[in-house]
């Protein structure tokens, strides 16, 4: 099987089928493209065409070397002119039936050197092989959309693969361009295992109407950094083939993560399955069309707006980093700020830890000096809740103990001003519980702000079954004023970002568990097919893993699926105080500084 790879055949020329054979023609390849529908192939010729012209016009290559690439790409309409080929990619519908009768006639055809790959993301390679009358030539070349953009490849082997074929098909990812990974035969493999669960309790979140789609995916845009919410990413897969990545996953895990939420099935039978049809959990301007169009789900302005109460004034309690960075950024907006402390000296050096921040800011041009006094001029630091006594708005932000929150707010409740909204910034904690400490849980709200408060443009806007309307109008408006984006979630668990996020976290880390892939192959999985900032042991250890228990644990409490119980790993690492970046070691070690 050591073999050149010189002549491919790609069969199915879909998008993805196309994608391929772009990608191989423009890397010097023969390529061979069969399709039984003309349609498609002449179809596939055209996007060809198109897309190298684009190319050219980009500078990316020359009129040559694109004229070189079309010669290189033919097109047919029979399995029988893939004879010549040393691989052949088959990327045909999603389905057991068509990929092995492929297969099947495929076994007659090629020579016996030829390697046989399944572009499939979610069914059994295995399985595939095994139909072949030489499964050790048989695996998996698992490209991303659109896969001349896409760097990540997952090569699946089989218990049937034989290692040649892996190291020919991996060395051929890399003469690409692409960054080969290599994974085992389970659904989803390692980018779509991880996405597709992630994926499935969003739409699970939106069908239980615990958020808006539209905050949905704005909460996951913001908090955390990724391209795309996950329903606008459901409409651009398909809804139906996320259905059937589904199956696939929860046939074999029987995690109830995996199982399809009802919803997909409903969008699916009614034919709603994404921007293909023009429609699914939005709507678009045409089928296979871009542009999101008005529909009767999309709020109106009107709807997010009320009569809220006055803020002129604000307290901060706390004296870590977020506390400094929520009084920051409302003393930028404007607004007069009182940030208190436990003591006097711990209020001075949160002043004082604002004051630097400040001061890069005007390094980086970002802020003038005027501004920088006139913001820091706003600020008063002070040792005690008393100096909350006039305050319109008090946000706390201290230790993420549901005790030491009551506590505060039971001490609010006698400082503040009868008519003052009373903000929690937690991230786990029920925001009632905190309200009931209180004499009137009607002003009590939840702000879960992100860190870093001046970077990061989401708040979670938590209201309880108690909040009282005019005091989530005030914080919508309030949030407008310090250049936020709200996005509106009930009290429980997770709120949106965390409960979309830690789960996939904790499944990540239930992967290494299983010697299934690396640490680096998963994090490079998710960043190269998935988009993400960082690989979840990257952002696991940003965190701190004790902190990614903590929530976990929350999670698993409140929801009581045995799914989200923390992965064992998570746990014995926190146990031997490998806490992440913080302590120098968590899933890696880092230099101490």
């Amino acid at each position: 099987m050591d073999t050149p790879l010189s002549t491919i055949a790609v069969v199915g020329l879909g998008t993805m089928g196309t994608g391929i054979a772009e990608v191989l023609a423009l890397a010097g390849r023969e390529v061979i493209g069969i399709d039984i529908s003309e349609a498609a192939a002449r179809q596939a010729v055209t996007s060809l065409e198109a897309s190298t012209a684009r190319a050219v016009g980009r500078g990316r290559i020359t009129e040559q070397e694109r004229a070189e690439a079309l010669a290189r790409f033919r097109t047919h309409d029979t399995l029988q002119a893939a004879a010549e080929a040393e691989l052949v990619i088959e990327v045909v519908p999603e389905t057991y039936e068509i990929k092995q009768q492929v297969f099947r006639e495929l076994d007659a055809v090629v020579s016996p050197t030829a390697i046989l790959a399944t572009g499939t993301n979610a069914l059994s390679v295995t399985r595939l092989a095994a139909e072949s009358q030489r499964p050790e030539r048989v695996l998996g070349l698992h490209f991303f959309n659109p896969a001349p953009a896409m760097k990540l490849v997952e090569v699946v082997s089989s218990v049937l693969t034989a290692p040649p074929a892996v190291e020919a098909v991996t060395r051929l990812a890399r003469e690409l361009g692409k960054e080969p990974v290599a994974v085992g035969d389970r659904p989803g493999f390692v980018a779509d295992g991880l996405l597709f669960g992630y994926l499935n309790q969003a739409a699970a979140m939106y069908e239980a109407n615990y958020a808006s789609r539209e905050d949905i995916d704005a909460a996951m845009k913001l908090g955390c950094g990724l391209p795309m919410g996950p329903l606008a990413l459901l409409d651009l897969i398909g809804i139906d083939t996320a259905r059937t990545v589904l199956e696939a996953m929860y046939a074999a895990s029987h995690d109830r993560l995996h199982a399809p939420a009802p919803i997909l099935g409903q969008l699916s039978e009614a034919g709603l399955t994404g921007r293909k049809a023009g429609r699914g959990f939005y709507t678009y301007d045409a089928p296979g069309g871009q542009g999101v169009v008005a529909d009767a789900l999309t709020p109106s302005p009107e709807a997010a707006s009320g009569t809220g109460r006055e803020i002129a004034s604000v307290g901060v309690a706390g004296s870590g980093t977020m506390a400094s960075g929520i009084a920051e950024v409302f003393a930028k907006a404007g607004y007069t700020v009182v940030l208190a402390a436990r003591g006097q000296e711990k209020a001075d050096l949160a002043k004082a830890r604002i004051a630097k921040s400040l001061e890069r800011s005007v390094a980086k041009g970002r802020l003038t000096a005027e501004a920088r006094d006139e913001t820091l001029g706003r600020i008063t630091a002070a040792g005690s809740l008393d100096a909350f006594a006039e305050v319109d708005l008090a946000v706390e932000a201290v230790a993420e103990d549901l005790e030491i929150k009551q506590q505060l707010f039971a001490t609010l409740d006698k400082v503040c001003r009868p008519g003052a909204v009373l903000a929690t910034t937690t991230s786990s904690l029920p925001v009632i519980a905190i309200a009931r400490a209180t004499g009137r849980p009607e002003d009590v709200i939840g702000m879960h702000f992100f860190n870093p408060a001046p970077a990061m443009k989401l708040v979670e806007v938590v209201r309880t079954v108690l909040t009282a309307d005019d005091v989530h109008a005030t914080v919508r408006t309030v949030c407008a004023k310090i250049r936020k984006h709200p996005v509106d979630c009930g009290d429980r668990a997770g709120f949106i970002v965390n409960a979309l996020l830690f789960p996939y976290l904790n499944n990540a880390i239930k992967m290494v568990e299983e010697h299934y892939a690396s640490l680096d192959d998963i994090d490079a999985a998710m960043k190269l097919g998935g988009g993400y900032p960082m690989g979840p042991f990257e952002l696991l250890d940003v965190v701190g893993l004790d902190v990614s228990l903590a929530i976990e644990k929350v999670l698993h409490k409140e929801f009581r699926d045995p799914g989200l119980a923390p992965a064992p790993l998570l746990e014995h690492l926190v146990a031997a105080g490998c806490l992440g970046r913080k302590t120098g070691r968590g899933f890696r070690e880092y230099a101490r500084r």
